[in-house]
Protein backbone atom coordinates (compact mmCIF):
# COMPACT_ATOMS: atom_id res chain seq x y z
CA UNK A 1 0.00 0.00 0.00
CA UNK A 2 1.09 3.40 -0.96
CA UNK A 3 0.85 5.55 1.84
CA UNK A 4 1.61 9.45 1.72
CA UNK A 5 2.78 11.31 5.03
CA UNK A 6 2.14 15.11 5.84
CA UNK A 7 3.46 16.60 8.90
CA UNK A 8 6.00 18.08 10.91
CA UNK A 9 6.74 17.97 14.60
CA UNK A 10 8.05 15.46 16.63
CA UNK A 11 4.77 14.22 17.22
CA UNK A 12 4.22 13.51 13.60
CA UNK A 13 7.76 12.37 13.19
CA UNK A 14 7.30 8.99 15.78
CA UNK A 15 4.33 8.66 13.69
CA UNK A 16 6.14 8.81 10.45
CA UNK A 17 8.89 5.81 12.12
CA UNK A 18 6.22 3.48 13.25
CA UNK A 19 4.52 3.41 9.63
CA UNK A 20 7.72 3.60 7.94
CA UNK A 21 9.27 0.30 10.11
CA UNK A 22 5.97 -1.40 10.05
CA UNK A 23 6.86 -1.46 6.36
CA UNK A 24 4.10 0.63 3.83
CA UNK A 25 5.83 2.13 1.03
CA UNK A 26 6.10 5.74 1.31
CA UNK A 27 6.66 7.69 -1.92
CA UNK A 28 6.34 11.02 -0.49
CA UNK A 29 6.52 13.29 2.76
CA UNK A 30 5.19 16.80 2.73
CA UNK A 31 6.50 18.88 5.56
CA UNK A 32 6.39 22.51 6.41
CA UNK A 33 9.13 24.58 5.03
CA UNK A 34 12.70 24.92 6.87
CA UNK A 35 11.88 27.82 9.76
CA UNK A 36 14.65 29.78 11.53
CA UNK A 37 15.14 28.40 15.10
CA UNK A 38 17.72 29.62 18.10
CA UNK A 39 19.89 32.79 18.86
CA UNK A 40 21.30 32.44 15.46
CA UNK A 41 18.22 32.12 13.17
CA UNK A 42 19.58 29.39 11.62
CA UNK A 43 17.37 27.50 9.24
CA UNK A 44 16.08 24.10 11.14
CA UNK A 45 14.55 21.41 9.24
CA UNK A 46 11.64 20.12 10.99
CA UNK A 47 11.80 16.68 13.04
CA UNK A 48 9.90 14.75 9.82
CA UNK A 49 12.16 16.31 7.39
CA UNK A 50 15.14 15.53 9.35
CA UNK A 51 13.75 11.66 9.59
CA UNK A 52 12.64 11.24 5.99
CA UNK A 53 16.42 12.56 5.13
CA UNK A 54 18.10 9.46 6.83
CA UNK A 55 15.89 7.31 5.86
CA UNK A 56 16.24 8.15 2.08
CA UNK A 57 12.20 8.92 1.93
CA UNK A 58 11.52 11.77 -0.59
CA UNK A 59 10.22 14.99 0.69
CA UNK A 60 8.50 17.84 -0.40
CA UNK A 61 7.88 21.58 1.35
CA UNK A 62 5.81 23.76 -0.39
CA UNK A 63 5.12 26.95 0.86
CA UNK A 64 1.15 26.39 0.34
CA UNK A 65 -0.97 23.49 -0.68
CA UNK A 66 -3.43 25.78 -2.00
CA UNK A 67 -1.19 26.86 -4.82
CA UNK A 68 -2.15 24.94 -7.76
CA UNK A 69 1.07 24.13 -9.40
CA UNK A 70 1.52 22.37 -5.73
CA UNK A 71 -1.48 20.42 -6.39
CA UNK A 72 -1.06 19.13 -9.78
CA UNK A 73 2.46 18.39 -8.56
CA UNK A 74 1.28 16.23 -5.93
CA UNK A 75 -1.84 14.64 -8.29
CA UNK A 76 1.37 13.11 -10.05
CA UNK A 77 2.03 11.07 -7.36
CA UNK A 78 -0.17 8.47 -6.50
CA UNK A 79 -0.90 7.43 -3.18
CA UNK A 80 -3.58 4.72 -1.30
CA UNK A 81 -4.03 7.14 1.75
CA UNK A 82 -1.99 10.29 3.13
CA UNK A 83 -1.53 10.59 6.75
CA UNK A 84 -1.60 13.64 8.63
CA UNK A 85 0.05 14.41 11.97
CA UNK A 86 0.52 17.78 12.94
CA UNK A 87 1.28 19.43 9.48
CA UNK A 88 0.35 22.89 10.56
CA UNK A 89 -1.66 23.77 7.69
CA UNK A 90 -5.49 23.06 6.53
CA UNK A 91 -5.37 21.09 3.48
CA UNK A 92 -7.50 22.16 0.99
CA UNK A 93 -10.33 20.14 -1.03
CA UNK A 94 -8.12 18.95 -3.91
CA UNK A 95 -5.40 17.42 -1.57
CA UNK A 96 -8.42 15.79 0.23
CA UNK A 97 -9.37 14.39 -2.63
CA UNK A 98 -5.47 12.78 -3.93
CA UNK A 99 -5.54 9.67 -2.33
CA UNK A 100 -7.61 6.73 -3.46
CA UNK A 101 -8.66 6.10 0.36
CA UNK A 102 -8.49 10.05 1.41
CA UNK A 103 -6.30 11.21 4.25
CA UNK A 104 -6.30 9.67 7.78
CA UNK A 105 -5.47 12.54 10.88
CA UNK A 106 -3.89 11.36 13.58
CA UNK A 107 -5.22 13.56 16.31
CA UNK A 108 -4.06 14.04 19.76
CA UNK A 109 -7.62 14.48 21.68
CA UNK A 110 -10.74 12.34 21.88
CA UNK A 111 -12.92 14.05 19.74
CA UNK A 112 -14.91 15.96 19.16
CA UNK A 113 -13.23 17.28 22.45
CA UNK A 114 -10.00 19.59 21.70
CA UNK A 115 -10.55 20.09 17.82
CA UNK A 116 -7.34 22.51 16.71
CA UNK A 117 -4.00 23.38 17.28
CA UNK A 118 -2.95 22.83 20.88
CA UNK A 119 -5.02 20.45 22.60
CA UNK A 120 -2.74 18.69 24.86
CA UNK A 121 -2.01 21.84 26.76
CA UNK A 122 -5.43 22.51 26.32
CA UNK A 123 -6.53 19.35 28.07
CA UNK A 124 -4.26 19.81 30.40
CA UNK A 125 -4.99 23.69 31.76
CA UNK A 126 -8.76 22.93 31.84
CA UNK A 127 -8.05 19.60 34.18
CA UNK A 128 -9.12 17.40 32.07
CA UNK A 129 -8.69 13.73 33.38
CA UNK A 130 -8.64 11.56 30.28
CA UNK A 131 -7.21 12.25 26.57
CA UNK A 132 -6.48 10.17 24.16
CA UNK A 133 -5.69 9.69 20.01
CA UNK A 134 -8.53 9.74 17.69
CA UNK A 135 -7.69 8.41 13.97
CA UNK A 136 -10.59 10.63 11.75
CA UNK A 137 -11.05 10.44 8.57
CA UNK A 138 -10.26 14.06 7.06
CA UNK A 139 -13.09 16.27 5.69
CA UNK A 140 -13.07 20.23 5.11
CA UNK A 141 -13.88 21.02 8.68
CA UNK A 142 -11.39 21.32 11.54
CA UNK A 143 -11.09 17.80 12.88
CA UNK A 144 -14.48 17.17 11.99
CA UNK A 145 -14.42 14.37 10.27
CA UNK A 146 -15.61 11.13 10.66
CA UNK A 147 -13.78 8.57 13.83
CA UNK A 148 -12.10 5.74 12.87
CA UNK A 149 -11.06 4.75 15.85
CA UNK A 150 -9.86 6.26 19.22
CA UNK A 151 -7.59 5.47 22.14
CA UNK A 152 -8.12 6.66 25.97
CA UNK A 153 -5.07 7.46 28.14
CA UNK A 154 -5.59 8.55 32.02
CA UNK A 155 -4.35 12.27 32.89
CA UNK A 156 -1.69 11.62 35.52
CA UNK A 157 -1.93 14.25 38.14
CA UNK A 158 1.24 15.82 38.02
CA UNK A 159 1.35 15.44 34.57
CA UNK A 160 3.26 17.84 31.83
CA UNK A 161 2.42 18.78 28.14
CA UNK A 162 5.66 16.87 27.24
CA UNK A 163 5.31 13.78 29.16
CA UNK A 164 1.21 13.66 28.09
CA UNK A 165 2.99 14.57 24.28
CA UNK A 166 5.27 11.71 24.39
CA UNK A 167 2.86 9.07 25.29
CA UNK A 168 0.29 10.58 23.13
CA UNK A 169 3.13 10.57 20.08
CA UNK A 170 3.78 6.97 20.67
CA UNK A 171 -0.34 5.62 21.18
CA UNK A 172 -0.55 7.58 17.89
CA UNK A 173 1.53 5.53 16.31
CA UNK A 174 0.50 2.34 17.57
CA UNK A 175 -2.94 3.70 16.40
CA UNK A 176 -2.14 4.85 13.01
CA UNK A 177 -0.31 1.47 12.43
CA UNK A 178 -3.27 -0.40 13.05
CA UNK A 179 -5.91 1.97 10.99
CA UNK A 180 -3.32 1.32 7.69
CA UNK A 181 -3.14 -2.07 8.46
CA UNK A 182 -7.18 -2.63 8.40
CA UNK A 183 -7.15 -0.81 5.29
CA UNK A 184 -4.59 -2.59 3.66
CA UNK A 185 -6.64 -6.43 4.45
CA UNK A 186 -9.92 -5.05 4.26
CA UNK A 187 -9.67 -2.52 1.70
CA UNK A 188 -11.71 -0.13 3.69
CA UNK A 189 -12.16 1.71 7.06
CA UNK A 190 -15.71 1.41 9.11
CA UNK A 191 -16.27 4.83 10.38
CA UNK A 192 -18.69 7.00 12.56
CA UNK A 193 -19.75 10.32 12.92
CA UNK A 194 -18.25 12.77 15.29
CA UNK A 195 -21.01 13.30 18.21
CA UNK A 196 -23.05 16.46 18.00
CA UNK A 197 -22.39 17.60 20.99
CA UNK A 198 -19.41 18.04 23.67
CA UNK A 199 -16.65 19.92 20.46
CA UNK A 200 -14.53 22.47 22.20
CA UNK A 201 -11.83 24.08 20.13
CA UNK A 202 -7.79 24.00 21.55
CA UNK A 203 -6.55 27.60 20.16
CA UNK A 204 -2.68 28.08 19.36
CA UNK A 205 -1.37 29.27 22.52
CA UNK A 206 0.34 32.92 22.26
CA UNK A 207 2.13 35.02 24.20
CA UNK A 208 -1.46 35.92 26.52
CA UNK A 209 -1.33 31.99 26.96
CA UNK A 210 2.22 32.17 29.15
CA UNK A 211 1.87 34.74 31.14
CA UNK A 212 1.39 34.40 34.58
CA UNK A 213 -1.37 36.42 36.49
CA UNK A 214 -1.05 35.76 40.15
CA UNK A 215 -4.82 36.87 40.38
CA UNK A 216 -6.05 33.66 39.36
CA UNK A 217 -6.36 30.73 42.00
CA UNK A 218 -3.32 28.96 42.74
CA UNK A 219 -4.52 25.05 41.32
CA UNK A 220 -5.32 26.93 38.20
CA UNK A 221 -1.82 28.54 37.83
CA UNK A 222 -0.31 24.98 38.42
CA UNK A 223 -2.62 23.59 35.42
CA UNK A 224 -0.96 26.09 33.21
CA UNK A 225 2.18 25.90 34.19
CA UNK A 226 2.36 22.34 33.34
CA UNK A 227 -0.01 22.82 30.47
CA UNK A 228 2.99 24.83 29.14
CA UNK A 229 5.55 22.59 30.04
CA UNK A 230 8.38 22.46 28.79
CA UNK A 231 7.42 24.86 25.54
CA UNK A 232 6.69 27.95 25.19
CA UNK A 233 6.97 27.98 29.33
CA UNK A 234 4.97 29.71 31.73
CA UNK A 235 6.37 33.76 32.19
CA UNK A 236 6.40 35.57 35.90
CA UNK A 237 7.65 38.91 35.68
CA UNK A 238 9.76 40.37 38.62
CA UNK A 239 11.19 43.84 38.63
CA UNK A 240 10.45 43.96 34.94
CA UNK A 241 12.22 41.11 33.54
CA UNK A 242 10.66 37.69 32.61
CA UNK A 243 11.26 34.29 34.79
CA UNK A 244 10.29 31.50 32.98
CA UNK A 245 8.31 29.18 35.56
CA UNK A 246 10.06 25.93 35.17
CA UNK A 247 8.41 24.14 38.08
CA UNK A 248 5.75 25.05 40.72
CA UNK A 249 2.88 23.35 42.99
CA UNK A 250 0.27 24.35 45.22
CA UNK A 251 0.51 24.72 48.95
CA UNK A 252 -1.46 25.06 51.69
CA UNK A 253 -1.65 28.02 53.60
CA UNK A 254 -3.42 31.46 54.26
CA UNK A 255 -2.08 34.62 51.40
CA UNK A 256 -3.03 37.96 53.53
CA UNK A 257 -1.08 39.68 50.44
CA UNK A 258 -2.06 40.98 47.19
CA UNK A 259 -1.65 38.47 44.28
CA UNK A 260 2.28 38.20 43.49
CA UNK A 261 3.59 38.82 46.55
CA UNK A 262 6.56 36.35 48.37
CA UNK A 263 5.82 35.27 51.06
CA UNK A 264 7.87 32.64 51.72
CA UNK A 265 11.35 31.81 51.29
CA UNK A 266 13.04 28.53 51.90
CA UNK A 267 15.11 25.87 50.46
CA UNK A 268 12.68 23.87 49.12
CA UNK A 269 11.07 27.26 46.95
CA UNK A 270 9.58 30.07 46.94
CA UNK A 271 5.88 30.59 48.15
CA UNK A 272 4.39 33.64 46.12
CA UNK A 273 0.74 34.93 47.10
CA UNK A 274 -2.42 34.00 44.17
CA UNK A 275 -5.73 35.26 43.48
CA UNK A 276 -9.16 33.88 44.68
CA UNK A 277 -10.72 30.66 42.51
CA UNK A 278 -10.32 27.73 45.47
CA UNK A 279 -9.93 27.93 49.02
CA UNK A 280 -7.91 29.10 51.34
CA UNK A 281 -5.39 25.98 50.92
CA UNK A 282 -5.01 27.19 47.03
CA UNK A 283 -4.04 30.65 47.42
CA UNK A 284 -0.47 29.50 47.58
CA UNK A 285 1.77 28.77 44.71
CA UNK A 286 5.18 27.29 45.66
CA UNK A 287 8.34 28.11 42.84
CA UNK A 288 10.10 25.41 42.58
CA UNK A 289 12.35 25.99 39.33
CA UNK A 290 12.73 29.15 37.32
CA UNK A 291 14.69 30.30 34.81
CA UNK A 292 15.86 34.00 34.17
CA UNK A 293 16.02 35.67 30.78
CA UNK A 294 18.86 34.87 29.02
CA UNK A 295 20.04 32.54 32.24
CA UNK A 296 19.93 28.85 32.75
CA UNK A 297 17.51 27.03 34.89
CA UNK A 298 17.94 27.21 38.92
CA UNK A 299 16.35 26.14 41.94
CA UNK A 300 14.00 28.54 43.19
CA UNK A 301 15.72 29.36 46.12
CA UNK A 302 19.06 30.30 44.46
CA UNK A 303 16.84 32.59 42.31
CA UNK A 304 15.71 33.76 45.46
CA UNK A 305 19.72 34.18 46.79
CA UNK A 306 21.06 35.80 44.00
CA UNK A 307 18.67 38.74 43.72
CA UNK A 308 18.29 39.22 47.89
CA UNK A 309 14.72 38.15 47.18
CA UNK A 310 12.62 38.20 50.34
CA UNK A 311 9.18 37.97 51.64
CA UNK A 312 7.16 41.22 50.95
CA UNK A 313 8.94 40.99 47.61
CA UNK A 314 6.25 40.95 44.68
CA UNK A 315 5.79 39.60 40.80
CA UNK A 316 4.09 41.58 38.63
CA UNK A 317 0.68 40.91 39.08
CA UNK A 318 0.09 39.64 35.51
CA UNK A 319 -2.51 40.59 32.14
Amino acid sequence: MRVGFAGTPAFAAVALEAIHRDGCTIPLVVTRPDRPFGRGLALAASPVKSYAAANGLPVVQPASLRAAQTQADLAHVPLDVLVVAAYGAILPPAVLAWPRHGCLNVHASLLPRWRGAAPIARAIDAGDAVSGITIMQMDEGLDTGPIVLQRPVAIDARETAGTLHDRLAALGAEAIVDALRTLALEGSLSSRPQPGQGATYAAKLDRRDSLIDWRTGAAALDRRIRALSPVPGAVAVFEGAPVKVRGAVPVAGDACAPAGTVIRVAADGVDVACGGGGSEGERLLRLTELQPAGGRPMSAHAFAVGRALAPGARFEPGA
